[in-house]
This record gives structure tokens, sequence and C-alpha cells, in this order.
């Protein structure tokens, strides 16, 4: 049975979370809307554009409620995302990989024609050539491209400040195409866990992209945009000012990630834990530890297993133990929860979590108020 089918009567009534049949993605909806007005004020106050990543949330419902509180658009990690998203009314998208594929080209200049505002990351003349052919062959307006830059994990971008002008040069002198500016994302920075070493680090690859701005300027080609950043660096970059526009993503959420990162250089709490897995105990047939219906395919486990947040004692720990199925811990001493009561995990890492499951089952309390689709759940194309 679809979610929907199984807890849509559930809604409204008082203490409906614990009879969400499990394990189940929770979004605290009191949290979550703290979360995105707390961004939305930090980049108002500075006079930074806010462009949430939706490939956090995957969601038409959070992206709206982001652009209700001042965001000017959303990021896409992929063209399937912005479809998607554009699909349920949200016009103004970046898409921050590049489109590479004929076929891929094809539907992105499509897009291009249909929504209000849409801009793609590129990294590669070749590419870039590509995408001027299509929008020529198919009409409409010009596509906005970002130069893509590296900063130095060579994942995407362009290697060296040569080719961020070259291609910003081809870009703008092809009449189908707009140098609309470009894009340089620190990825794994975002979670160097102290702040200081995270500044040392965001401090130098700022200065690389701040040279590669200078010489666009000195070319001419003067970028309308700078759009990066990300949740872990967004109180440094924005001390910096080299950036425009944010591109943050799991502010909205908060994972076991971040959680143990400082980011706001005072060890406060910038943002609040939204997003939960809630499990049943379903096996307690041993002393000191039982088993949850929440395993492998309940959690994304590149960043490890996941942090208990309820239900259980202080000092629980968990850990995979197959396909369907973990393992709470007890602390020596400590009692473990018993059969069929249901212990509250942090997702380790929000994004690919947030893709194992269909719907957000959103509450206020111990309430079910309301099942949201993912509606870009898995579009990795």
């Amino acid at each position: 049975m679809h979610d929907l089918e199984l807890h849509q009567h559930l809604i409204g009534q008082q203490g409906s979370r614990a009879a969400l049949n499990t394990p189940v993605l929770v979004v605290d909806l009191d949290a979550l809307d703290r979360n995105i007005a707390a961004m939305a004020a930090f980049a108002a106050e500075r006079g930074i554009a806010l462009r949430p990543h939706a490939k956090t949330h995957k969601s038409i419902e959070i992206a709206r409620r982001q652009i209700a509180k001042g965001a000017v658009g959303s990021c896409c990690a992929k063209l399937g995302e912005a479809e998607t998203l554009a699909g349920g009314g949200i016009e103004s998208l970046l898409i921050t990989s590049p489109v590479v594929s004929a076929p891929a080209i094809e539907r992105l200049i499509r897009l291009n024609n249909h929504v209000g505002d849409l801009m793609v990351a590129a990294d590669n003349p070749a590419n870039v050539r590509a995408l001027s052919v299509a929008a020529e062959a198919f009409g409409g307006r010009p596509l906005k491209v970002v130069v893509d830059i590296d900063p130095g994990f060579h994942r995407t971008g362009v290697a060296t400040p040569d080719d961020a002008l070259a291609l910003a040069r081809l870009i703008a002198d092809s009449p189908s195409l707009s140098f609309a500016g470009v894009q340089c994302y620190c990825g794994s920075d975002q979670h160097i866990e102290s702040y200081e070493a995270r500044r040392e680090t965001i401090v130098q690859r700022t200065a690389y992209l701040s040279g590669i701005i200078e010489r666009l300027r000195a070319e001419g080609l003067p970028p309308p945009l700078v759009t990066g950043s990300g949740t872990g660096t967004h109180a440094i970059d924005a001390e910096l000012g080299v950036f425009t526009e944010f591109q943050v993503g799991s502010y909205v959420f908060m994972d076991s990630q971040y959680g143990v990162c400082d980011l706001t250089g005072d060890g406060s709490q910038a943002f609040e834990t939204a997003l939960m897995v809630d499990a049943r105990v379903v096996s307690a047939s041993h002393a000191g530890m039982v088993t949850v219906d929440a395993g492998l395919k309940a959690f994304a486990t590149e960043a490890g297993p996941p942090q208990i947040l309820a239900g259980a004692a202080d000092g629980s720990t968990y850990r995979f133990f197959g396909d369907e199925h973990g393992a709470v811990v007890a602390p020596k001493g400590g009692k473990a929860p018993g059969l069929g009561e249901v212990v509250t995990f942090a997702a380790p890492h929000c994004d690919p979590t947030v893709n194992l499951y269909e719907t957000y089952h959103v509450v206020r309390g111990d309430t079910l108020v309301d099942i949201w689709p993912i509606q870009a759940r898995g579009r990795s194309r």
C-alpha cells in the first residue's frame, strides 16, 4: 500500500505519529519552517540572494515554502529535478551539474522555452558548443549558462583561470547563449567540523575564486552572478562577501554530518533537526539490545550509523543489522526500549536518505498534520 492509503486517515488525530507504520520519514513542520525563516533572514540582512538546493528535499512543497520566505528560486542537481519543480510552478531554476547528452540537451532547451528563468552550469567548450547549437535549432530565448569553477576537488568545473575566461568568452560570443555568471561550490569543505579550520580553507578557496572574477572583469566579462556556498560555509561566505547568491541545502533539515560541525563559530546551533526516521522495536530477545525495523534500506550509509534522538536511554547506540534491521544497544546499566516501542533517529546524511522514501510524514509534536510527496525522488537523469 502507498503511504497515503496507509496513513491519510491519521492526519489531524492527536498522537497519530505513534500509529505510523515504520520505518517512516518524518518532518517536524515547525522546525522546518523556523529553519527556512532563519536562513532567509540571514541572507536578506546581508543582501545575498537565496537559491536553496532542492537536491536536499526534492519537494515542490518545500521549494514553495522557501520561495514564500524570499528565495529567488531553486537549485537542482539534475535536469530531472528541474523538470519536476518546473511542473510544480517553480519558475526560476539553476541546474548545477553539466547537461551533456544530446537527448538531455534537447530536454534542457525545451525546458528553457517553458519556464520563466533557467540557468545551467557548464565546464567544457564542447558542451557549450552543443548547448549553443541546440538552443539555436529549437529557437526561443537564449539559454543562460554559468561557468562552473573547480575550487580544487576535481569533480566538476574548469581547471584553471585561463579555462574560465575562455569558456565565459565562448558563451558570451554565442547568440543563442547568455553568460550568466560563475558557480563555485566547495563540497567536502562544508563538513570540516572546526569553524576555524573550515574558515581557513574557505579563505584560500575564495581568494582563488576572487582572482578569476577580477580577471573576467578586466576582460570585459563581469559575472552577473556569483553563486555557490552551502550550509557548512554560509556564515564564512557571507563574511567574505564574494558570493551574490547562496545555494544552501541541508539547513532545512540538518543531519548527523552537520550536527557535529560548528556552523557559527561560537558553538551555537543555527538550525534545528527537522528530519527524522521513526523505527519500531520488532525483536527484544536479548538483554541490553533490541532490533528495530530500520536498516540499510532506511538510511544513507556512507556517513555512518544514525544518531538516536529519542525513544532509547541516553548513551544508546545504533548499528546496521541488515537490509531491514538495525540494533539499538543500551549503555552499560541502561534499559533497552521495549517491544513495539518507537525509536527516533536523525538522518546520517539527509539528501540520500530522503531519496529512499516516497513521502514526508509531516508532524506537529506527536500529531500527523500532512503527507507530502517527494516528487523529485530518484530523478537521476
